[in-house]
């Protein structure tokens, strides 16, 4: 599970109401990274115990805004969805051998495929949330508009 937040003591001052969650419909989006977190997999019957990093992507359609939280497992076996993060954030070209730079996430713009996930909650509700199909490598920018890949500069 993922270190969120901080506990609060019996005498911390509270002010987040918190924030309605725009349901997206399916699409193609454009998206910026907002907040990276280092956590930990423990394991399942998929995929063993590994690093993850929880990168917190905001997407923008007329319905509203909305953020997904979306994990990226540091394995062998999920090297492909890590290959397409890091390409559709500019990176790295496709089929390009490049060491990941964490410390360059926050802030990386690109386009992705937003999908809606739906299940049934403990309570046997149906939830519905956005959840993040795949990232689009960067289409080639026109001369002069720096929206494209450009070695050396991210």
């Amino acid at each position: 599970m993922a270190n969120e937040g901080r506990e609060l003591s019996w005498d911390d001052q509270i002010e987040n109401d918190g924030t309605d969650y725009t349901l997206l419909p399916e699409g193609d989006y454009d998206f910026e990274v907002v907040e990276f977190e280092r956590a930990r997999h423990n394991g399942s019957d998929k995929l063993p115990a590994c690093n993850k990093a929880i990168v917190h992507i905001r997407v923008k359609g007329a319905a509203g805004m909305s953020t997904i939280k979306h994990n990226l497992f540091l394995h062998s076996s999920t090297e492909g969805l890590l290959c397409a993060f890091f390409t559709g954030i500019g990176q790295r070209k496709k089929g390009e051998k490049v060491t990941m730079n964490w410390s360059k996430v926050v802030g990386s713009t690109g386009r992705c495929k937003v999908g809606v996930r739906s299940w049934k909650n403990d309570k046997g509700e149906d939830v519905k949330i956005n959840e993040i199909k795949k990232f689009y490598e960067p289409a080639e920018a026109a001369p002069g508009t720096n929206k494209g890949f450009e070695a050396g500069r991210f």
